[in-house]
């Protein structure tokens, strides 16, 4: 058998019209005679007749083409779909070179029977294949580019005058040309399986996150070597510009997809001749007209393409799919009302180079070779199958109508074409699609939705009456300014707005607006009007946009700019009420506005707009005024023409909507808009009511003028005349004038049932299920999740404790225990080896064994390392460097004597780097590390000697483990806790007074330079950092084991802060100049400030108000500086007269921030909301860390190697404390007995985030860790 009947082919008649040939009747008849148009199965092949009717202008005669056929083979290589096409020709006829998309198929189930509407009528259905009746439902393909849903009119009413009063799927719709026997359509219903697959995992490609549909019909549209139409003239139009491109309708029981492919080189022209001018091609989905309550209307328009033309151009070059060129859009779906759904994969294929065919393929790579660039498909020459007869039958032809364009009409009950479909259902299987405040009802057509009393909305989206409403989004796009050539970049700007639902003022803000075109925005104060008609103040018998359509609607509008014809387009997804209890919105700019020059203020008079109501549509136009006063005093009134419609989905099946007016009237007064070029924000707020068109009789009652005084989080109910009472919304109590909020779940603690938590929130509440639970089918129960656990992760393994083993994760929920280096036994108990065994050191050494390793050291008279001893010590780094420089010195009478300005390293009597280094002839002043290199921004001038750290004693790192340290438990009450080289100590507190008696080492870290000490009071935790190995540990002042926290990616971590509301900590890098936030274990470690640090070391948490505080000592310019807890709003609070601010405290009771500065020699303290500053104490000698408690002040000194309390109120020092080891005293804390008085948002169930929630005055922020791909995590904003 010849390997091409394993390929798949579709066959196609083509019927066009050509003036030069078949000028007769008789070659006509004798032509449809040879061309019958039949089912045929053939033993190898199925023969689809396909016809359609060209262009005509007025010749009588029709001619029947060539039958041809398309041979594609798909193959898997490389884990890529690989297609090939080849065309044959049995009349040997022109050979069209078109990219097999969706290539024909052999099976022999997939009947059908297509035939020709004339102007007139549909032609009933032609004869049937015998094997399978079909009843068929009539949708008309167009040669223009479309296919049509119901009758198309006359082309001179759309063509140009989009959106069309037909229903229409537009692949690239345009005024074609097709009858120059060139340009072809061709089309066939489909089932076999290889299109569906094909068309599967299309689909399932877009919408990665949605759950996989196989479809069980497609309709393939192919439109080949299109033209333009134009005016007959001279030549055979072979070099006209064509473009090719396929649309494919696949459908499945709930769903339908269109899939569009565009050819990228077949996209040779992207506008058409409309009536003497030009128009861009249209692309996108139309409903047509809808039957409203009175009148029809424009029904739902989605474009994919825009009036510009590079956006036809894009199609070839761009994707919602993952593959260049191929778009997928959702335009029906079940149980859900939603609109159109583009796919979500925007990233284009990564460029394909040539490939080789393998052994396997050498057949057919030898009739045909095929080159994959960019996501295309290339075919060079095409395959020749061996030639088949063609039976065909005669058909009816009715002539063109030049008032009404070509039609084909495909006869198909299995595919819903519809973008707008509704799927039946019940309220047994959809009640949980209902708002949890609504009533499912069943119709005898389906269900609907309807919230119950107390709430308005559309069932699916309920609101509590009179609660006040939030609105939180973003805004993208590119607007230019005035003739400006470049865009300003709107990239995820944040939108905020608030509405008081019982009096109709709306409230809204946008950040981060640059000032090139802040000013310039302030006339769109719409911009955030949406959300005035969603909520505006109702009139008797009139209903607000959300009362009608709910939270879930998409809002489109076109602003042109008079005179200068300026336009601009504003796109919101308005995506319904998120889990806090906001309306979520996406906007788009995209456009130009004319310039409003910078310190200008623009006003707008109030005004009124009509709203026009259909079957999900609401449509309003009108043009609005506004004044502009420029710096000099002068005005200028300026206009602009407004047009908007707004799409939703709404129940079709109950009563709710039958009885809403067509029109209604929404009035806007009392409009500002304001600029702030410092804060880079924009404001709108002005008051709406909706009401009627005829303005009627002004209403005198306080509930509709909003001059009530009842609660912003109460309802006004209007009695006779101009009384009226006051009612708390649902979720609040009071009298009305004063509603508190219902805690639900204090006072119903089952409310949400097992195994969830539950979130008060103002006006309600939410539950969520606890950690290993989710949400069940029906939205409410918790059930268990059985997801591997990572014991090794969680502690909960049972293996010896980290400084003797290890516990490795193997997949699943299992892991391994083994004994670290040092250490034997099964991984569960490991046991100390005694590594001291002869010849394991120097033998002039003595060898000691420790927990998991060992120590040599030399025996007195030797030096070295124990490995290696000698009588005479080995110089150091520092002594070499310090010798070879004295040794090319000249020799005086006193000795050696270096030239002057010769710089000479100072080495302690260990021969380790001074940590402070001077120059003897300059007298600056510099840190180094440990190995003699300067710390950058430390040197000081002449008579300053910087801080520096010590790196004294810092022993080499050890062979295997450091010995265990150990830990005191600290008794009851509220102590300090302070920091040396090697070991953390406390000093109990009795009222503010130290007790020094009793202060003793509570850890022992020998041979670490500890810097910054924290308190977590809620877990009676230390945590601390350190730089010999740097890292950040913790151990439980209860007594227990020291366990690291941080050990990768830190250079020198010094400052360190505990948010213990959030279950957070963070810190200062020195060297990475950065402050970092993690969560207590170590986890989601985040960078929250990366800019403009030089030497940070101090930080400090007020977490009740959401801030955080920090001190950068860097010499050229010092400064203490504040932002939100997640890294926002970042200001300088301090940055006159400091000289080395090392340490910061803030005081919750009285709201001081307080530091030490080395550099003038002062305690300090400011209020940060109000600026002020007053100095505490002068004469400080060389201050580090500091912590408050009460009237005190507690810092520590590194000249006095003491803690020296201040009575902050007198300005004293009131007592010292010098500890028994004498060395320097870095960080300071206070343990506090308990926890301090306050909350934040982050402090009951992280505050509903995923993962980091970061406290905000306001409220808080979600954020994600820096190492966040792949782990499901959502970031949210603060709140407004």
């Amino acid at each position: 058998m010849n390997s091409i009947t394993s390929l798949c082919t579709s066959f196609y008649v083509s019927v066009f019209r050509k003036h030069t040939l078949f000028n007769n009747g008789g070659h006509l008849a004798e032509s449809l005679l040879d061309m019958e148009a039949t089912c045929l199965v053939k033993k190898r092949y199925k023969t689809f007749n396909v016809l359609f009717v060209p262009r005509v202008s007025s010749a009588p005669a029709l001619q029947i083409g060539h039958v041809s056929s398309f041979v594609c083979e798909e193959k898997r290589k490389n884990n890529r779909v690989v297609t090939k096409m080849a065309l044959q020709s049995d009349y040997q006829a022109d050979q069209i070179q078109v990219h097999c998309w969706f290539p024909g198929n052999t099976l022999r189930d997939n009947r059908l029977t297509q035939h020709i509407t004339g102007p007139e009528e549909n032609i009933p259905s032609a004869t049937e294949c015998p094997t399978r009746a079909l009843q068929y439902v009539h949708r008309h393909i167009n040669t223009n580019g479309f296919v049509a849903t119901a009758e198309p009119t006359s082309e001179s009413t759309y063509l140009g005058n989009m959106p069309p009063n037909f229903g229409m799927i537009a692949a690239l719709q345009g005024d074609l040309d097709t009858s120059d026997g060139v340009g072809k359509v061709f089309f066939r219903q489909d089932s076999s399986p290889d299109v569906l697959t094909r068309a599967a995992q299309y689909i399932n490609g877009a919408f990665p996150e949605d759950a996989e549909v196989n479809p069980t019909n497609a309709v393939v549209v192919t439109w080949v070597n299109v033209a333009t139409h134009e005016p007959p003239s001279r030549g055979d139009g072979i070099d006209k510009k064509r473009n090719t491109f396929q649309l494919v309708i696949a459908s499945l029981e709930t769903a339908s997809y269109a899939i569009v492919l565009y050819a990228r080189d077949g996209m040779q022209f992207s506008s058409t001749p409309v009536q003497g001018g030009s128009a861009v091609m249209h692309a996108g989905f139309s409903k047509g007209l809808v039957q409203g309550f009175r009148v029809s209307s424009q029904g739902r328009y989605y474009r994919t393409a825009t009036d510009d033309e590079d956006s036809i151009t894009d199609l070839a070059e761009k994707t919602n799919s993952g593959l260049r060129g191929l778009w997928v859009y959702e335009i029906g779906t079940s149980p859900y009302f939603t609109n159109v759904a583009p796919g979500e994969v925007t990233d284009l294929p990564t460029e394909a180079t040539p490939q080789a065919p393998t052994e396997g393929d050498e057949e057919e790579a030898d009739a045909r070779r095929t080159v994959y660039t960019n996501g295309q498909i290339k075919q060079e020459p095409p395959y020749e199958p061996e030639r088949v007869q063609i039976e065909v039958h005669p058909i009816q032809y009715q002539p063109h109508h030049p008032g009404n364009p070509e039609v084909l009409v495909v006869d198909d009950t299995d595919i819903n074409v519809d973008v707008f479909s509704y799927n039946l259902g019940t309220c047994a299987n959809s009640r949980n699609k209902c708002s949890q405040f609504a009533d499912c009802k069943d119709h005898s057509s389906g269900y609907c939705c309807n919230c119950r009393p107390g709430f308005y909305g559309n069932g699916i989206q309920c609101v509590a009456e009179g609660k006040p409403q939030r609105m939180n989004g973003k805004v993208y796009g590119k607007v230019y300014v005035g003739d400006s050539a470049s865009p300003v970049e709107f990239t995820s700007n944040d939108l905020h707005s608030y509405v008081v639902v019982n009096d109709g003022r709306s409230y809204v803000a946008i950040s981060d607006i640059p000032n090139t075109i802040g000013p310039s925005l302030l006339p769109l104060s719409a911009l955030g009007g949406v959300i005035g008609w969603a909520f505006a103040l109702e009139q008797p018998g009139f209903r607000n946009g959300f009362s009608i359509i709910g939270g879930e609607f998409t809002r489109q509008a076109e602003v042109t700019f008079l005179p200068g014809n300026e336009k601009l387009t504003i796109r919101q997804e308005f995506k319904g009420i998120d889990e806090h209890d906001h309306l979520a919105v996406s906007t788009t700019l995209e456009g130009r506005v004319p310039e409003v020059p910078r310190g200008s203020t623009v006003k707008i008079e109030p005004y009124s707009e009509v709203y026009q109501y259909s079957n999900n549509l609401i449509t309003s136009s009108s043009t609005r005024n506004y004044e502009v006063s420029l710096l000099d005093g002068s005005t200028s009134t300026r206009t602009y023409q407004w047009r908007q419609t707004i799409t939703f989905q709404s129940c079709q099946h109950g009563e709710s909507l039958r009885d809403m007016k067509p029109t209604q009237m929404l009035s806007v007064d009392q409009v500002f808009v304001l600029y702030n070029a410092d804060h880079e924000l924009i404001r709108f707020a002005m008051s709406n009511k909706i009401g009627d068109i005829n303005g009627g009789q002004p209403e005198e009652n306080p509930c509709f003028t909003g001059r009530h005084g009842c609660d912003t989080n109460a309802v006004c109910r209007p009695g006779e005349g101009n009384q009226f009472t006051c009612e708390c919304a649902a979720g609040f109590n009071g009298d009305g004038r004063t509603c508190y909020d219902i805690d639900e779940c204090r006072e119903n603690p089952q409310i949400c049932g097992f195994h969830a938590i539950c979130n008060n929130q103002p006006g309600t509440f939410r539950c969520e299920c606890v950690d290993g639970y989710r949400f069940g089918n029906d939205g409410q129960t918790c059930t268990e999740v059985n997801q591997p656990v990572d014991a090794c992760e969680e502690g909960t393994h049972n293996c010896d404790i980290p400084e003797r083993a290890q516990c490795s994760y193997t997949g699943g929920s299992s892991y391994i225990c083994s004994c670290l280096p040092g250490f034997i036994g099964d991984g569960r108990v490991c046991q100390d080896i005694d590594e001291c065994q002869p010849g394991r050191c120097h033998q002039d050494a003595v060898c000691y064994n420790t927990q998991g390793s060992f120590t040599c050291q030399c025996r007195p008279g030797s030096h070295g390392d124990g490995f290696s001893c000698s009588p005479e010590r080995t110089k150091t780094r520092c002594e070499t460097h310090r010798d070879s420089l004295q040794g090319a010195t000249e020799f005086g009478p006193r000795g050696p004597r270096p030239p002057v300005g010769q710089y000479i390293p100072s080495c302690d009597e260990n021969g380790v780097y001074e940590p402070t280094q001077c120059h003897g002839s300059t007298g600056q002043c510099w840190c180094v590390d440990r190995n003699g290199q300067e710390i950058p921004g430390t040197r000081s001038g002449p008579g300053s000697r910087p801080m520096c750290i010590d790196h004294v004693g810092v022993a080499p790192p050890p062979v295997g483990p450091t010995p265990r340290p150990s830990v005191q438990p600290l008794p009851q009450g509220t102590h300090l806790l302070f920091t040396q080289s090697g070991r953390i100590d406390y000093i109990p507190l009795e009222g503010y007074d130290m007790k020094k008696d009793d202060a003793k080492a509570v850890l022992h870290l020998p041979e670490k330079v500890i810097i910054g000490v924290a308190y977590d009071c809620v877990e009676k935790m230390v945590y601390w950092t350190e730089i010999t190995s740097p890292s950040i540990s913790k151990a439980s002042i209860q007594g227990g084991e020291p366990t690291a926290v941080i050990r990768s990616d830190l250079d020198s971590p010094e400052g360190i802060a505990i948010d213990h509301l959030g279950r957070t900590m963070f810190w200062t890098d020195s060297v990475k100049d950065h402050i970092e936030v993690a969560s207590l274990d170590g986890s989601q470690r985040r960078v929250i400030i990366n800019s403009d640090l030089v030497n940070p070391r101090a930080i400090i948490t007020d977490p009740p108000n959401g801030n955080l505080y920090w001190a950068d000592w860097n010499r050229d310019a010092p400064k203490i500086e504040t932002s939100y807890m997640d890294g926002s709003n970042r200001r300088v609070l301090v940055k006159d007269d400091l000289g080395l601010p090392n340490g910061l405290t803030y005081d919750s009771q009285s709201s001081l921030l307080c530091w030490a500065d080395a550099g003038t020699h002062k305690l300090e303290c400011t209020h940060p909301g109000h600026g002020d500053r007053r100095k505490v104490l002068e004469g400080l000698q060389y201050p580090f860390g500091i912590t408050s408690y009460g009237k005190n002040i507690y810092y520590t000194d590194w000249r006095r190697d003491a803690v020296v309390a201040v009575d902050r109120h007198s300005g004293k020092e009131s007592d010292e404390f010098q500890p028994q080891k004498r060395t320097k005293i870095y960080g300071i804390a206070t343990a506090y007995a308990q926890c301090p008085s306050g909350q934040n948002y982050c402090a009951v169930n992280n505050g509903g985030c995923t993962h980091l929630c970061l406290a905000t005055p306001n409220g808080r922020s979600c954020k994600c860790p820096n190492n966040a791909v792949g782990v499901g995590c959502v970031e949210r904003d603060s709140g407004y």
